[in-house]
């Protein structure tokens, strides 16, 4: 009797001792063993929306969704499941929590204590600031452009802000990713751009980057067959003829005025007028014609001029003017 008493006290102390130490459930070893493989991405500020997802996709498949919400988390608890076993799954969800958590996001959390309450913190954090990410990136989007990319690195650029935009919780219609392409492309692309916004028929993202590839491939080719002179090169070539004409012009136009100064500035040497020279003056042959004093000094001119004329004549200089 003795025996069985004791074997009976000893098997009520067993069951005592192992009621304080609660029993982790399956479902909560799966989470804590593979939440690294079921969450790869772990938290950063730019990608609270797929993180969020992850998380709250893989509570809710094992069960444990109603440990996000502050509220319900004890009123949905189980019945047969003590407080006690409550706080410890509460903490190992919590601890898994931040395990996926990066080192620049931990700081904010890491004082917190429950599920609920790092998940709150982490929407009130991320949600305000996803909105004016969101506006930033389709802002990007919307300026974006190839300038120095080739088409393959242009189309990855605007793939990638898409799926950032889809990151913060946003999306873009494919129509519109299409239009933000096209306004991007350089003058070049103008009939490419044309063809495509006229098309009937709606045209997926795929088709549109291999359409654009073979049109850059098309493009490359013939400016290969048919080099542009550069700007600089076209002006001067255009403008040279009508240079050349100019400055044919403006010669004459420089040489007639000059003619035309030097012609008034000549004075003639006998009459004293401006406007002819002394061989080409009406009195030249005018032997009854003397010079006035202020002229005497181009009698010797008039002279000069007259002489062929006196030669003929038979006159002599000295009987025009006898000393």
């Amino acid at each position: 009797m003795a025996t069985l008493a004791s074997a009976s006290s000893s098997s009520d102390a067993t069951v005592g001792i192992g009621n304080t130490n609660p029993i982790i459930p399956l479902a909560l070893k799966f989470v804590i063993s593979n939440i690294k493989s079921l969450v790869p991405h772990s938290l950063t500020p730019d990608n609270f929306p797929l993180w969020s997802t992850q998380f709250a996709k893989l509570l809710k498949a094992n069960g444990f969704s109603h440990f996000l919400a502050p509220t319900s988390a004890l009123e949905n608890a189980d019945p047969n499941q003590d407080l006690q076993s409550w706080s410890v799954t509460d903490q190992n969800l919590a601890t898994a929590m931040c395990s996926t958590i990066s080192p620049e996001v931990l700081p904010y959390v890491i004082h917190l204590e429950s599920t609920s309450e790092i998940w709150s913190t982490l929407h009130t954090r991320f949600q305000s600031s996803n909105r004016s990410k969101v506006i930033q990136l389709k802002n990007e989007l919307h300026n974006l452009s190839v300038q120095a990319l080739s088409m393959s690195q242009y189309l990855t650029e605007v793939k990638k802000i898409v799926d950032q935009i889809s990151a913060a919780g946003s999306t873009v219609d494919p129509e519109d990713v299409i239009i933000y392409i096209l306004n991007g492309l350089p003058p070049e692309y103008q009939s490419f751009t044309t063809t495509i916004r006229t098309m009937q028929q709606s045209l997926s993202l795929d088709n549109l980057y291999a359409l654009l590839i073979s049109e850059e491939i098309h493009l490359k080719a013939a400016a290969s067959r048919f080099p542009k002179l550069p700007d600089f090169q076209t002006a001067l070539y255009s403008s040279r003829g009508r240079g050349k004409r100019g400055r044919g012009r403006s010669n004459r136009e420089s040489n007639s005025v000059n003619s035309t100064t030097q012609f008034s500035a000549v004075t003639c040497q006998i009459c004293k007028k401006k406007g002819h020279q002394a061989d080409a003056c009406w009195h030249r042959l005018n032997t009854n014609y003397i010079p006035s004093q202020s002229n005497s000094k181009n009698a010797n001119a008039l002279l000069a001029a007259n002489e062929p004329t006196l030669q003929k004549t038979g006159t002599s200089i000295q009987e025009l003017h006898p000393i």
